[in-house]
């Protein structure tokens, strides 16, 4: 924790995707992580680990992660919220510990996906280094987020929007 209570080691980052698609389309292939490593460049693996109930909740996934930067991450996760069309919320477990949520929003020609990760730093260089490479960290994971986007557009034949 710093001087004001704040705890270096802990991130939350929000992304903003506008994705030229109908929102089912996309729920569809978020929903489904296993399917990501084809349109998603730093997605190196999934592996589906439970199916969890008929909506997913439950579900547990292993994540391979790579990076702009010279390291990769293993992430567990658990599907813990679904609302069909709208939310995916899953806890995360590994070299992270937190939370990612997914929130998708029908924008009449587009869907708007807003996808918020609160984790915190788990590897011990990571939590050594957390307040001098905050920034190179949150650009990680911004340029990791930004090739998802395209990817997505990519991989559903939409043109950016």
């Amino acid at each position: 924790m710093g001087d004001a209570g704040i705890d270096i080691n802990e991130f939350v980052l929000v992304s903003q995707w506008r994705i030229a698609a109908p929102i089912a389309r996309v729920w569809e292939v978020l929903n489904d992580p296993t399917g990501w490593p084809r349109w998603w460049p730093y997605v190196a693996s999934v592996d589906k680990l439970e199916a969890g109930d008929a909506d997913g909740v439950g579900a547990r996934y292993r994540f391979h992660w790579t990076s702009r930067l010279p390291y990769s991450i293993r992430i567990d996760t658990r599907v813990v919220e679904v609302a069909r069309l709208r939310t995916i919320r899953a806890a995360a477990s590994g070299d992270l510990q937190g939370e990612g949520t997914w929130q998708l929003r029908d924008d009449g020609a587009t869907t708007a996906v807003e996808y918020t990760w609160r984790v915190t730093l788990d590897r011990a260089w990571m939590r050594w280094f957390a307040a001098l490479l905050r920034p190179a960290f949150t650009w990680n994971h911004n340029a990791v987020m930004a090739a998802g986007e395209q990817g997505l557009q990519k991989f559903l034949g939409a043109s950016t929007a």
